[in-house]
Order: C-alpha cells, then sequence, then structure tokens
C-alpha cells in the first residue's frame, strides 16, 4: 500500500487496520466467506445488513481525517468518518461538505460515497460522482486499489474510482476518500413558503431558477399530508397558512445585502403573481433551523405514524406529484396516509405510504405498481437510496438488460468468488 501522507501514531494506526482489512479478505476469499461492509448502517434499503451469515466488517475505526487543504478545499479521510464530524471540522476551517443528509449524526462517508447518497445540497453543488475525486478500496482478493488523487483533473484513461461510486461495497470495500468541498457561504437565507398547486410549485420553481441564479442552494417541498403528520406526531407549528404544498428555499452567497436583494425580488414576483400564497424568511440560524426541520424531520413524523413503506423515485419534474396522487387513489381505503416529499431541484421524489401495522397486502398492491409507473415514464426506482437487498431485483424497471448483463461481469471480474455483500445491488438472475 502507497503512503497517504499520514504521520506519526496516526500512519502507524492506520497501517495495521488496513493490515487487517487485507488479511481479512485475504482469509474470506480464499475460503468463501461472505463478507458485509457496514458503516453508519443507516441506508433505506438493506444495503449494509446481513441476510445470513455474512461476517460484518465495520469501517467505525476509520475515523481520521488525513489531509485539508485550504487552498483547492480539497479534503482527504477516511471511510468511517461521520458526516455531522466532517461538516463540523470543515466549518471551523471556513467549508463545507457538498452534501447534507438527515441522517448525518450517524452516517459514514464510505457509505455515502458507497450507496451515492444525494441530499439536500445536490441541486447546489451536485452529485457524489463530481464531487468525489479519488478513493482507497480493498478488493475481495485483499489487493489495495489506491486511486486516492486530489486532483480535479484527470484524463488518463479510465476513471475507475466511479465504478466504486454507488456499487454499494459489491466491488470493495471503500476505506478512504478524497473530496472537493466549496467555501462556507457567508449569507445563507431560508424561505418557507406556500402554493395552493403543485403546477403553481412548479412555476415558483421556475421562477426561482432565473432570479435567484447562482445563490439558489436548495428547492424542497412537503405536501399538506407531511404537514399535518409534523403538527400531530411532533407537535411542530406550521409558520403560515394552511396550504396544499409547502417549500423550503435555501439561498448561499457570499454577500448578505446582495442575496437579500435578489430574495426579495424573486418573493415580490411571486407572491404579486400569485403563485404563492403564504411564506416566511428566516436569515438567524435558529429561525433558519426551526425552518429547515419542517423538512428534515418528515421521516422521523412518518415513524410515528406506524409502519412505512418507502420509495425513492426520481421522475421528469412536472410528473413528480402525479405519483402520489395515483398512489394515493390506486390504494384508497387500504393505506392510512399517502405523502410526499422530496427534491425538485433534481427531480427526486420521497413517496411514503403508512398502515397500522406491516400488511403483505398492502405491499401487494403498492409494488409493483409503483415501480411500473415510474418505468412509464423513464423514471429510476431508486433516485438516491441504492437497490441493496429490498429493491435489486426491480432493477429492470430501470436498467435495459445489457446495462445489467454488463455490471454482473464487472462483478464477476473483480469479485469472482463472490463474497463481497451478497444479495445487494445485483439482481438474482444476474449473480454468478
Amino acid at each position: 500500500m502507497r503512503s497517504l501522507g499520514y504521520s506519526g501514531e496516526l500512519h502507524l494506526r492506520t497501517l495495521a487496520i488496513m493490515h487487517n482489512y487485507v488479511l481479512i479478505l485475504l482469509y474470506c476469499n480464499a475460503r468463501n466467506l461472505a463478507v458485509c461492509p457496514q458503516g453508519g448502517n443507516t441506508g433505506l434499503v438493506g444495503g449494509s445488513v446481513p441476510v445470513f451469515d455474512e461476517i460484518i466488517l465495520s469501517t467505525a475505526l476509520l475515523n481520521q481525517v488525513i489531509a485539508f487543504d485550504n487552498i483547492s478545499g480539497i479534503l482527504t479521510c477516511q471511510a468511517g468518518c461521520v458526516l455531522q464530524h466532517l461538516s463540523e471540522f470543515l466549518e471551523e476551517r471556513d467549508f463545507i461538505m457538498p452534501l447534507d443528509l438527515g441522517s448525518k449524526g450517524s452516517c459514514h462517508i464510505g457509505g455515502n460515497v458507497s450507496t451515492n447518497a444525494g441530499g439536500l445540497r445536490l441541486l447546489r453543488y451536485g452529485s457524489l460522482r463530481g464531487t468525489v475525486l479519488g478513493i482507497e478500496a480493498v478488493l475481495a482478493d485483499g489487493k489495495v486499489l489506491n486511486c486516492l488523487a486530489s486532483l480535479r483533473k484527470d484524463n488518463t484513461g479510465y476513471d475507475v474510482k466511479q465504478l466504486f461510486i454507488g456499487s454499494e461495497g459489491t466491488l470493495g470495500v471503500i476505506t478512504a476518500v478524497s473530496v472537493l468541498c466549496p467555501r462556507k457561504p457567508g449569507s445563507v437565507n431560508v424561505a418557507f413558503l406556500g402554493c395552493s398547486s403543485f403546477q403553481n410549485l412548479l412555476k415558483t420553481f421556475h421562477t426561482c431558477r432565473g432570479t435567484l441564479g447562482e445563490i439558489l442552494s436548495a428547492f424542497e417541498f412537503l405536501d399538506a399530508s407531511c404537514m399535518s403528520l409534523l403538527e400531530t406526531h411532533l407537535k411542530l407549528t406550521n409558520p403560515i397558512s394552511e396550504n396544499p404544498f409547502y417549500i423550503v428555499i435555501e439561498t448561499a452567497g457570499s454577500n448578505s445585502a446582495h442575496d437579500e436583494e435578489k430574495l426579495h425580488n424573486f418573493l415580490d414576483k411571486v407572491m404579486t403573481s400569485s403563485l404563492v400564497t403564504d411564506g416566511t424568511v428566516a436569515t438567524e440560524e435558529t429561525k433558519i433551523k426551526a425552518l429547515w426541520s419542517l423538512r428534515e424531520r418528515v421521516t422521523e413524523a412518518l415513524r410515528h405514524d406506524g409502519y412505512t413503506y418507502k420509495y425513492d423515485i426520481s421522475l421528469p419534474v412536472e410528473k413528480i406529484y402525479d405519483l402520489v396522487s395515483d398512489t394515493r387513489e390506486h390504494l384508497g381505503r387500504r393505506a392510512k396516509n399517502v405523502v410526499g416529499y422530496g427534491h425538485v431541484g433534481d427531480g427526486n421524489l420521497h413517496l411514503n405510504i403508512t398502515s397500522p401495522s406491516e400488511d403483505a397486502g398492502l405491499l401487494a398492491a403498492i409494488e409493483p405498481y409503483v415501480y411500473e409507473w415510474a418505468a412509464r415514464y423513464r423514471g429510476s426506482i431508486s433516485a438516491e437510496h441504492g437497490l441493496g437487498l429490498k429493491k435489486r431485483n426491480f432493477i429492470h424497471y430501470s436498467k435495459e438488460p445489457n446495462a445489467v448483463a454488463l455490471m454482473g461481469d464487472l462483478k464477476a471480474m473483480l469479485d469472482p468468488k463472490g463474497i463481497l455483500n451478497p444479495y445487494k445491488t445485483l439482481p438474482d438472475d444476474a449473480r454468478s
């Protein structure tokens, strides 16, 4: 393994841990023992959960920052670093992580990269496929793949790291990553707005992108059913009048006067044209967190409502809420609640269906209905959560047969004995 610039005690500790990873995978590969890599275990599709008797290989001890360049903004760290800890580390240096997740207090950056997690900042900073500059991974046979580059431009052949981003630990165990981090914005504003229809919400988004431009960092939505759950189960207060739809807009820039002027112009446009019926704006950190909690705590409210069936779908933006409406009509009284929320900026809907308890009949009515609906409009059955155990056999709704076969070929080449995270990502008919 090539030295990564660790120093002193950290260097020795890292070498010892990496040596153990190599030995474990060498041992398991030689004896056909299955391995389940596990980070913060916050995934929603069972990607980090052993199915039978797999050996769990935790990345929790790989929790150190290796290096940070405050000129380029490139962070190099181990895979077991908790996202929240990395965010705090960077904020002390006037930088931020390019992704923000509701599970940031426990999820690991290695797991984020392995699942190509999206989150709230994707509209502004893009996906991890763009911000991850390099990775280090241990392959099934114990070889260490060192592609831990800190270069923004490297056009020397195949971009090997991309194979591991989103592969959910099926091709190798990610042990370290280098990430391009943006500067911490000097000015942040959050607006919470109400809309009378989803069409008005989409028109508001169109106006928002044209008016706010480069300072727009997030455009999220939740429906009235989500708000009702927040009020009922978490006792949160709706800061504006009741509406069928709500929007959370965040701006992030470097000049507060400039940003506030742009935001004021935008709000004036959408209020005057009646696209927005009501709204409130926060500039102080406490109030900003309070408004964001109305979006970020929807998942928590759903847990209190009963057994939850979760679907993470990407669609053409204009079709996002049609899926919620059609599913609600399709299920009728069989479901307790059918709610929709998500990231309008990148066409990502979180469709959630609750029932008093787990219900096989309800599940049969949901699947494959939801996947067939998404496929009809060339959507994806997994926008940011991955396939894991739960969705792997539905991959054909989003990937054509030749693409799935090629994925199987890559798996067979890098893990010929199939020991890495078996029963995940690939469908039954693609496993070797």
